[in-house]
């Protein structure tokens, strides 16, 4: 998923509030709300209800495969997949002035709370932490009341779902590698204790999920190289891909969507190879992993990229 985190320049039109913008890229204090391209609460004329947002903070629902005992007491513990999250608050219509104000406040509310079927950005920071994540408009209810023709003041309900219910930091981290490459070997003559250089690339690179959810990145091989691979070692889990990738070929994997393209276009799941885990389970633990890149036939030319952001419940 690309960021757009540009500002508008001077032949670049300023964002409007349905725009995809970079996730909390807006937000300047905390307190607030960013919803594609519109900012809710201090600050702005869209101020959130004292009684704040509920669903952000709480565990989603979710399904169970739990199996009740046939003949003892309780059920043999399965496993616990969460449903969509489901994200509500109440945002006050504050504009500075009535009339005109008022109708352009209402304007830029409908167009970013619309019936959509594409997902947007919903960011929200807290204590100087911003959590963001993908979502769609659910419920918008604005009441044509009294205050709202006489002052041009509205209290619109509104709900988000996101369908992934994992929160995710704002930031995405990316690290490469090239393939790994031998030592450069002993030089004569000879001394004690023998040092055979440092090797030019490992193949591996080591990171951390911060979060208290499992994260699935996105991975990205570089050519050229042949049958390209990489281990995940906390879990065991490995992708490995029968294909040969010519000079500046790329094989982007998303693990979290299950799609595996070539140069952006073509889909090439189906190369994957038989000791290939399904693209959907490869994900990362909270906390630290290591990964390996282990093509067959590579030169020093070919990479592998790895970008993910720390998720959470």
């Amino acid at each position: 998923m690309a960021d757009t985190d540009t500002p508008p320049g001077d032949d670049q039109p300023a964002a409007g509030p349905t725009d995809d913008l970079a996730p909390g890229s807006l937000i300047t204090r905390d307190g607030q709300l960013q919803w594609a391209g519109l900012l809710m609460g201090p600050g702005t004329p869209y101020q959130i209800d004292s009684n704040g947002l509920s669903g952000w903070e709480d565990i989603p629902d979710f399904d169970t495969s739990d199996a009740d005992r046939p003949t003892a007491h309780g059920a043999w513990p399965g496993s616990r997949y969460a449903k969509p999250r489901k994200v509500s608050g109440q945002i006050w219509v504050l504009p500075s002035a009535a009339g005109d104000a008022t109708v352009t406040a209402i304007r830029a509310l409908r167009q970013a709370l619309s019936l959509s079927d594409d997902e947007r950005w919903l960011s929200v920071r807290l204590h100087g932490e911003t959590l963001v994540t993908r979502a769609r408009v659910n419920q918008r209810v604005l009441p044509a009341d009294r205050a709202y023709a006489t002052q041009g003041v509205a209290r619109a309900a509104v709900q988000w779902q996101s369908d992934d219910p994992r929160r995710y930091s704002a930031d995405q981290q990316t690290l490469s590698t090239a393939p790994p490459e031998p030592e450069t070997g002993l030089t004569w003559p000879l001394s004690w204790p023998l040092d055979f250089g440092p090797a030019t690339s490992t193949g591996d690179v080591s990171a951390e999920n911060n979060g208290s959810a499992p994260t699935q990145p996105v991975i990205t091989f570089t050519g050229p190289c042949t049958n390209p691979a990489v281990t995940e070692h906390t879990g065991g889990r490995r992708l490995r891909y029968e294909i040969e990738l010519a000079p500046g070929d790329q094989l982007e994997v998303d693990t979290a969507a299950g799609t595996v393209t070539l140069n952006g276009t073509a889909s090439r799941r189906h190369t994957a190879g038989a000791d290939s885990s399904p693209e959907e389970l490869f994900a990362f633990a909270p906390g630290r992993f290591e990964l390996s890149f282990r093509p067959e036939i590579s030169t020093p030319d070919a990479r592998m990229a790895v970008s993910w952001r720390s998720a959470e419940w």
